[in-house]
């Protein structure tokens, strides 16, 4: 079978929202292929177990679940081109735009695209890290808090995001050890003095880590003070991290609507700010970034674009 002229829809990503959107895809029969350029699962894959994934007690293997995702999408006959994406842009000067995805084996065209892209958690960069990521290095506490119960573990970071995490893991956790380069946070001071308020998180400020130990799993952090240059360690069974993240939409060249963060901004809909154009999953402005979320997003995207096909 040749390739396509002019695709219905392409799906950047296939994470749990570009899947759940391919599925989607597949079921309305539209001419639809998705680009990853890793694996698919995106971002998922550095957890080895989803816990709170809907209808699975007791949680899930992350390989099991997307391979199930992946073969809805793979028996409707939607094609995944493991390939990146370099560029998109936009010819905004027909009625209806029609949109170019520029890949590593050519130039692909479409009616509509859905752009679930995903995003990234910042990383600290330190000896260690890349290692044990899975094995004890997280960047998502609600993901694998479970993994850590009666353990001793520590947060890095200074943000909402690194105070909210700290709170929840110690709901699981036996003591988490907040490390902060500074003395003080960019988080909420509400936050910060409910954190200081519970009897299991114990600051450590002025500090940066310095790098993560650990032969098979983390079994602990090298920290400095940044004031006098003293060096410590800290024995811990995890890490959470939690220094900012930034969504994967470099590629996109087409002027979209984002927020502060440069993520895209949507409508309930998933419809961005171009007409066809559609978001979902992690690199949508949004507040909650979870597996549950994403394909939720992602179905409303699928469905989203189809009516876009009809009604055009």
């Amino acid at each position: 079978m040749g390739e396509i002229s002019v695709y219905d829809l392409l799906i950047i990503g296939a994470g749990p929202a570009g899947l759940t959107a391919g599925l989607y895809a597949g079921r309305y029969r539209l001419n639809c292929a998705i680009f990853e350029a890793l694996l698919p699962g995106g971002q998922i894959l550095l957890s080895p177990t989803i816990e709170n994934y809907p209808g699975f007690p007791g949680g899930i293997s992350t390989d099991e679940l997307v391979a199930n995702m992946k073969k809805q999408v793979d028996d409707l006959g939607v094609e995944i081109k493991q390939e990146a994406v370099s560029a998109v842009t936009a010819d905004v000067f027909q009625a209806h735009p029609v949109y170019s995805v520029k890949s590593e084996s050519g130039e692909f065209k479409a009616r509509t695209l859905i752009i679930a892209s995903g995003a990234h958690w910042k990383k600290l960069g330190v000896p260690g890290e890349e290692k044990l990521i899975g094995r004890g290095v997280s960047y998502c506490g609600t993901c694998d808090a479970p993994l850590f119960r009666d353990k001793e573990i520590v947060v890095v970071g200074g943000g909402d995001k690194a105070i909210e995490e700290a709170i929840y893991l110690t709901k699981y956790a036996s003591k988490v050890t907040l490390v902060h380069r500074r003395q003080g946070f960019r988080a909420a001071q509400i936050l910060v003095e409910k954190a200081r308020e519970n009897p299991k998180i114990n600051f450590v400020l002025d500090s940066r880590v310095e790098s993560i130990f650990g032969e098979s799993k983390v079994s602990g952090v090298v920290i400095k003070n940044t004031a006098g240059g003293a060096v410590s360690n800290i024995d811990c069974a995890g890490v959470f991290i939690f220094v900012g993240v930034s969504p994967n939409t470099d590629f996109i060249h087409a002027e979209l609507a984002r927020d502060s963060g440069g993520f895209i901004e949507t409508d309930n809909a998933m419809a961005t700010s171009l007409q066809g154009v559609f978001a979902c999953g992690d690199c949508r402005s949004k507040t909650l970034y979870q597996v549950i979320s994403a394909c939720g997003e992602g179905a409303v995207a699928g469905n989203s674009a189809h009516t876009y096909l009809i009604s055009t």
